[in-house]
């Protein structure tokens, strides 16, 4: 089997973009599991959820920005789809799209 090769995270150029009923969010407190506390761009404070697809894969710290796509049936929680690097967060600060 052997072992897997480490990306580094400035080659990674993949960057999400908020879509319909997405947005970006900063981590504020780790709650433990899957559960993460993180304040929305709409000034939301909700607890989400790391998706499974990113568990043990995605290691979330706490001033991370991510992207998180709230539930339509508990407005207050959510789902985390994406963790931006400090590149891709640098860039969407100089795009206007982050604000600081």
């Amino acid at each position: 089997m052997g072992k897997r090769k480490v990306l580094s995270e400035a080659n990674l150029s993949e960057m999400l973009t908020p879509g319909p009923g997405q947005l970006y969010g900063t981590v504020k407190n780790l709650l433990g599991y899957d559960r993460v506390l993180v304040e929305c761009a709409d000034g939301v404070t909700r607890v989400c959820r790391i998706r499974g697809k990113m568990k043990r894969r995605v290691w979330i710290k706490m001033g991370d920005t991510v992207l998180v796509a709230p539930w339509d049936f508990q407005p207050e929680r959510g789902d985390i789809m994406f963790r931006y690097t400090q590149g891709q967060v640098e860039s969407l600060r100089r795009s206007g799209q982050l604000k600081v």
